[in-house]
């Protein structure tokens, strides 16, 4: 996986961190000893590894030795990761504990509401410190951006992937994916389950819409590869989802099982994509998703060996495969730990959310005792799993001795020191995406506004922002409408493009999201300080009427 990694990783390296000119190979500076021999030259340091250049194969030979120490209950516990019911973090201690998880995912649930990130390190340090059997703990999180945001006021406010993917610039999506790893490495989490490798179909998309880079294959290819990079060189283990891609598909597998109409062979030149180009870009794990296939239409790919093993040819992955969520609707409920055993057996690594991680594990146990789970496989699955935690323990510990080493110095919501300031990557994120769905690229600007319909909320927000950006706010001036539905000169949308289309404004913009620095964009282009660049990543029914500003 790390030679793929570095093909695109080194790359994006010398762009994020400000480095220009030159080759991607460091070239030795010219001194008066340059021809010197050797022996009389003096001894250089050992260069410190870079993240770009970390990865779960530097780790095999001691992920084999600390696999081959479990017992089978820590055997069977390390190919889980727990979730738990509550904010008692103490129940998610000792379920690891007691179990011998190989992790536990953080959702939102878990937080108090409206968490601070010292909130979220307190619970993150609880599960960090449960596990010490040389098999570092994995401490997940769903923190795509945009709508899947568990961490909620405890990490950076991040818009989903296809605001991103509207902005039309790789190096940002690379820097802003670097940013939001390197948050969530500092709030103590090793993986987010992220990026969304769907490729959407637009309105009757009801599961994965904003979370996808668009409906252009490749371009969504494109997207997808820099911000896997972007999150390896942030610090975090991240996962391609949901293989072999949900976009298409009309059925939330939250509620039920969705089927494709197509057999994975016939998706390989589209949605396929944005998981091959994940896969070159080196990311260390692919989600199978709850997706039935034509010839298994009742049976979860999560539960399908074909699946997984065509996942493995198709796409040559040797990383680790994880299920998607166990306890969703899409998988039975009711199987007392099977349906974890039926995951492995078919092919997963990591089985996420079982439903009931304690009943999990001892069904994995029995199943080896039973001779239903051959005890070698299982340990070529925990090798691959702790290679990777190894890797990003690696991989995290070496920007926190960067840090450590630098006087630089920055705030605590603004990442490791010497990294990128956040709050302008947010910002740059923000303005470039904007996207104007009807009208011109530049509105001619207003000094005063009145905002109707939306939620409370969104007006509020909105309101502070065209405060902040010098406009005034009252029952005058150009009237704006944060719903398609409410009559105004303006529509705002914050979601899904689509979702404004039926709006009869004669200006329109969407900004994907509703965090402060997309409503701030949103004032500022009102003020007609700022000209929206930002280019439809989807088409759909009146798409046409949207402008090229790119």
């Amino acid at each position: 996986m790390r030679p793929r990694l570095g093909i695109i990783a080194a790359t994006a390296v010398l762009a994020l961190t400000g480095c220009s000119g030159g080759t991607s190979d460091p070239q030795p500076e010219k001194t008066g000893e340059a021809e010197a021999p050797q022996s009389a030259q003096r001894a250089e340091p050992e260069k410190a590894a870079e993240p770009a250049d970390i990865g779960p194969a530097d780790f095999a030979d001691e992920a084999k030795e600390i696999v081959e120490s479990f017992s089978d209950d820590e055997l069977a516990g390390s190919l889980i990761i727990g979730t738990w019911s509550g904010t008692d973090i103490q129940t998610g201690v000792n379920l690891l504990k007691d179990n011998n998880l190989g992790g536990l995912i953080v959702m939102a649930d878990n937080l108090p509401e409206n968490p601070t990130p010292d909130q979220v390190k307190g619970v993150t340090e609880a599960v960090n410190a449960a596990r010490s059997k040389g098999q570092p703990v994995s401490i997940g999180v769903d923190q795509e951006g945009g709508p899947v945001s568990r961490l909620g006021t405890g990490a950076l406010p991040f818009p989903p992937l296809m605001a991103l993917s509207a902005t039309q610039d790789p190096d940002l999506t690379q820097t802003a994916t670097k940013v939001q790893g390197q948050n969530l490495t500092d709030l103590g989490f090793t993986i987010d389950f992220a990026p969304d490798a769907d490729v959407t179909t637009g309105e009757n998309d009801v599961a994965i819409n904003v979370r996808s880079a668009g409906d252009d294959h490749k371009a969504a290819a494109e997207v997808v590869a820099q911000a896997a990079t972007g999150y390896h060189l942030g610090g975090v283990a991240s996962s391609a989802k949901h293989f072999p891609g949900h976009g298409r598909l009309h059925v939330d597998s939250h509620e039920s099982l969705p089927v494709s109409k197509k057999s994975i062979k016939e998706l390989e030149d589209t949605d396929l994509l944005p998981f091959k180009s994940a896969v070159k870009a080196g990311v260390p794990m692919v989600m199978m998703g709850h997706i039935g296939l034509p010839d298994a239409k009742t049976t979860p790919a999560t539960l399908n060996e074909k699946a997984y093993q065509s996942l493995r040819d198709t796409l040559d992955f040797d990383g680790v495969i994880i299920t998607d969520a166990l306890n969703m609707k899409a998988v039975d409920q009711n199987q007392s730990g099977i349906e974890t055993v039926k995951a492995l057996s078919a092919g997963a690594d990591l089985a996420l959310m079982p439903p009931d991680s304690t009943a999990a594990q001892k069904a994995v146990v029995k199943a080896m005792k039973d001779g239903d789970l051959k005890k070698s496989e299982l340990q070529k699955k925990a090798e691959r799993v702790v290679a990777m935690q190894l890797a990003t323990a690696k991989t995290q510990k070496t920007m926190t001795d960067d840090s450590d080493g630098d006087d630089s110095g920055s705030g605590s919501d603004s990442g490791p020191a010497g990294s990128e300031d956040p709050q302008k990557v947010l910002t740059d994120v923000a303005e470039k995406s904007l996207t104007v769905l009807k009208g011109e690229c530049a509105f001619e600007g207003t000094d005063s506004i009145s905002i109707v319909g939306g939620s409370e909320k969104e007006k509020t927000e909105l309101t502070k922002a065209a405060k902040d950006a010098g406009l005034t706010v009252g029952s005058g001036g150009t009237s704006v409408s944060l719903s398609p539905d409410t009559s105004a000169e303006v529509a705002v949308g914050t979601a899904a493009p689509w979702t404004m289309r039926t709006t009869s404004a004669q200006s329109a913009v969407t900004a994907y999201d509703s965090n402060p620095h997309a409503l701030k964009a949103v004032a500022k282009w009102l003020k007609g300080d700022l000209s929206a660049s930002g280019k439809l990543p989807v088409d759909y029914d009146g798409s046409d009427k949207a402008p090229d500003c790119s």
